[in-house]
């Protein structure tokens, strides 16, 4: 599973990093940056996983796989 974003859709609003700190990380102005592309195994990091993407009102992140 991947977490994939689209950084020309980011707007900043940083919604992104709070359910999953340890995949997202925000620059100096707020945008997101993937600290983890490979999202790890199990359930309960697929679930962050989808809530940080479910999140953006722009969808700018994706989970793919």
């Amino acid at each position: 599973m991947k977490l994939l974003l689209d950084s020309t859709r980011c707007q900043g609003y940083g919604l992104c990093q709070e359910p999953a700190p340890d995949l997202v990380e925000l620059d100096e102005w707020g945008y997101a940056k993937i600290i983890a592309l490979v999202v790890p195994s199990g359930p309960e990091a697929a679930a962050r996983a989808r809530a940080c993407a479910e999140s953006c009102p722009n969808s700018a992140l994706r989970v793919e796989g």
